[in-house]
């Protein structure tokens, strides 16, 4: 019997959602502040997936100025009806609910129509008559009478003005008195009956999945006697897989049932480095009710494979040698751009970065192409050619969970001397580990995790290696330690920290591999 293994998507792919067109499958994830948004991938066998573009990769999709990291694109859900794909999702802090179109999942997707929607997490909903409902999280009309104090609502949604018509409609407050985040609604048409599936008590270890079902679209709700039909939270700090929630479920064309949602790994005690990921969930029914995970009620790391053709792993070079006109999808940066920072068409074969005055503590845009730290243990190694020119100017290696978390391993002047030295960002201080001298303009960069053991090396060749630092303290960036909701990130960055600077780094290769 063939196997798979979870987390289908490792790293920070949070908040999945899914969709079929005949024996396609596409799916598609948050992205926060990170620019471009919403990755979109496409499999046949829904176990592997391969990316084929971004739904948000132009500015006039996404403003993200001055954003945090843990603000901007949350839960985004893909829905495919009569010919057309839709994508709708809530830019928190910068206009909030918007739903964009496309008849290509791989692009062009069309500009934002942006709905007057309170809340987070919207849905859509196609039912048989031709109406369309939007469904999302919001306040309780009450007033929020405790933190948390929302439900899920409808309303409906006029395609041809693209805006929400008729009154709105309470739906359910999630299966607990009393519960916290009811969110992440989507609806679902199954023998006669709409089933509504939630998660409740919020999106860190008390994240639950729960459902109820109605004849009517805008209830009364009846929840289901079994609920919560999948947590983690009763299983402790100390189990593998954590914070399971937020799903949603798909049929596939042979008749079974699966449920993409999102967990975390934690390592080095509950510490979740690698922020919320995407696993692949078994569903049966049973009684006029879902079931998830039967048998265990628990998301393991391994299950059979669906019953559908297996498909073929998308090929991924753990070495991006920069040959390309455009980056890489696995690569993004933080908040919309302004202006073009990078180029990989000024040296060919090498990625260019200008020193710039924003900084990597800062609400900004800095000069910073990054990817996600996707395993436990992992190697990021790279060869840069640079020449800082004053003590402002720095170029290397940031791991980042935050402007306000993070580890910058950067090669930099101090006084008459140029040096490389690690700096730890904590709650916004900054501290130096480790500094040692170099002379070369060209410095080979390795950066390895073996758990939260994160080691810093550096050198003049491939073959010679130095220690800078080793058995660093990576658990600053974990959420649980920096707060928010990303993943940590590794990548590429150069600053002129607040000066004016005509100065460029050159990265020849960036190769990332799981150890």
């Amino acid at each position: 019997m063939k196997t798979f293994e979870n987390p289908i998507l490792p790293g920070f792919y949070p908040d999945p959602s899914i969709c079929r067109v005949n024996d396609d499958y596409y799916l598609v994830t948050s992205t926060f502040a990170y620019y471009p948004g919403v990755p979109i991938f496409h499999s046949k066998d829904l176990v592997n997936w391969e990316q084929i573009g971004h739904v948000l990769d132009r500015p006039s999709q996404l403003p993200l100025d001055g954003l945090r990291q843990s603000e901007g694109i949350f839960a985004p859900t893909i829905r495919y009806h009569d010919g057309v794909f839709y994508m709708i999702t809530t830019n928190v802090g910068r206009g909030g609910n918007f739903f964009v179109t496309a008849t290509d999942p791989a692009g062009p997707w069309s500009d934002p129509y942006y709905l007057k929607a309170p809340g987070i997490d919207p849905s859509l909903f196609f039912d048989d008559d031709g109406k369309v409902y939007y469904t999302g999280t919001r306040p309780a009309p009450e007033g929020e009478k405790y933190f948390g104090n929302y439900e899920v609502w409808l309303q409906e949604l006029d395609l041809e003005t693209k805006q929400l018509v008729g009154e709105p409609v309470g739906l359910w407050r999630g299966a607990l008195k009393d519960v916290v985040w009811p969110e992440g609604p989507h609806i679902y048409k199954k023998d006669d009956y709409y089933y509504l599936l939630i998660s409740e008590a919020g999106t860190a270890h008390h994240h639950a999945v729960t459902v109820a079902r109605s004849k009517k679209i805008d209830g009364p709700y009846e929840g289901n006697r079994g609920n919560p039909i999948l947590t983690h939270r009763h299983l402790g700090k100390n189990y593998p897989i954590v914070n399971v929630g937020h799903c949603d479920l798909v049929e596939t064309q042979n008749g079974e049932w699966w449920a993409v949602g999102l967990a975390s790994r934690p390592y080095g005690g509950y510490y979740r480095n690698l922020g919320r990921e995407t696993f692949l969930i078994p569903v049966t029914w049973e009684d006029g009710w879902p079931v998830m995970c039967e048998g265990t009620g628990r998301l393991e790391a391994t299950y059979p494979v669906p019953n559908l053709p297996i498909g073929k792993p998308a090929l991924q070079s753990a070495c991006d040698h920069f040959e390309s006109e455009e980056l890489d999808f696995k690569w993004h940066i933080l908040r919309t751009p302004k202006e073009k920072f990078y180029s990989l068409s000024e040296r060919p074969g090498y990625l260019s970065l200008q020193l710039r005055p924003q900084k990597i503590t800062e609400l900004d845009q800095p000069s910073f192409i990054t990817r996600r730290q996707q395993h436990i243990n992992f190697s990021a190694t790279t060869v840069m050619e640079f020449s800082p020119e004053n003590e402002n100017e720095v170029a290397g290696i940031v791991l980042q969970q935050s402007n306000e978390y993070h580890f910058s391993f950067i090669y930099t002047q101090k006084g008459d001397e140029k040096i490389i030295k690690l700096v730890k960002c904590s709650n916004k201080e900054e501290e130096v580990l480790a500094e040692a001298p170099i002379q070369s303009n060209k410095l080979y960069l390795k950066v390895t995790a073996y758990g939260q053991d994160y080691n810093f090396y550096y050198g003049e060749s491939i073959n010679n290696f130095e220690t800078l630092i080793e058995n660093v303290d990576g658990r600053i960036l974990s959420t649980d330690v920096a707060g928010g909701f990303v993943g940590a990130v590794i990548g590429l960055y150069a600053s002129s920290n607040g000066a004016e600077s005509n100065n460029k780094a050159y990265f020849d290769w960036f190769e990332y591999v799981g150890l």
